[in-house]
Order: structure tokens, then sequence, then C-alpha cells
């Protein structure tokens, strides 16, 4: 796992509309890196139309808001449109993205345990520092979580 005050591993995707995006297109802003398990299930769904719902007030706090998850980028695009997400979802199905930033490991679900992805958010600095990691992720209030850790 990435820790606080670390520089942010560089990333490298395609989104839910083929564009190529890179850690290195976002020096100088900040950025919600947020992974997140699978399109269209509940929580990941509440997650995501937070941000949707709260995106101009993040964006006037100056954040880039990106999401990751291992779902490919047909995936990407069906939830996007239908839920109206403004912002890049990153298709990882190698896990690579996902890895370097230490947000796969084991999981429990009723009382069996398997690998899976980790929902957590990275907030990296315009320099490509972390500036903060959101470990318990609050699906249907994320954006204050964000915003309140520099209230």
């Amino acid at each position: 796992m990435i820790l606080k005050g670390e520089t942010a591993p560089p990333f490298y995707g395609v989104d839910q509309n083929g564009k190529q995006i890179h850690s290195s297109d976002f020096i100088g802003k900040k950025v919600v890196l947020y992974f997140y398990p699978k399109d269209d299930t509940p929580g990941c769904t509440k997650e995501a139309c937070n941000l949707r719902d709260n995106y101009e007030l993040l964006l006037k706090k100056g954040y880039v808001i990106i999401g990751v998850s291992p779902d490919d980028e047909k995936s990407h695009k069906k939830f996007s449109e239908k839920f109206n997400l403004p912002f890049p979802l990153i298709a990882d199905p190698d896990l690579s993205i996902i890895k370097s930033y230490g947000a796969w490991g084991k999981k429990n679900m009723y009382g069996k345990e398997y690998e899976g992805l980790i929902r957590t958010t990275f907030i990296i600095n315009e320099e490509g520092i972390v500036e903060d990691i959101i470990k318990k992720v609050k699906t249907d209030d994320h954006t204050n979580q964000i915003i309140n850790l520099h209230a």
C-alpha cells in the first residue's frame, strides 16, 4: 500500500471513451483517484453518483476526479452513460494500476476469504505526492470525506 507523503505511482490507461489517460496529464492539478470494485453495483453506483452530483463543487475546489476498476472499457462506457458520469473511468483489467497503489488484497465476505479490489481513494497533490488516503469510503457521502480532509 502506498503511504501518505509518498510519490504517487505513475499510471496509464484507457477510459470509457477510448481516451488514453496518463498521470503526467495531471501534474499541477489535485487528483482524486478512486478505486472501486465493479461498475453498476449498489455501492459503486452510490459512490460514482455522489461524486457526479458534487462534480462542480469538486472542480471549484481544484480537484480532478478519476475512477479506476478492473472492468473493461465497454463496461465503463455503459456505466458512465447510464448514470451520466462526467469524469474518466480507467479500465484496469490486468490490475496493474490497482496493484501499484496497493488497492488489491485479501477480503472477507460471508466468512469466505478471497482476493479483490479494496475500495480506496487517494488524494494526490499538484506535485504528484499522495496527500491523503481514504480507506473507509462512505459511498453515499464520499465528496464530504474528500472536502473535509482540508477543511
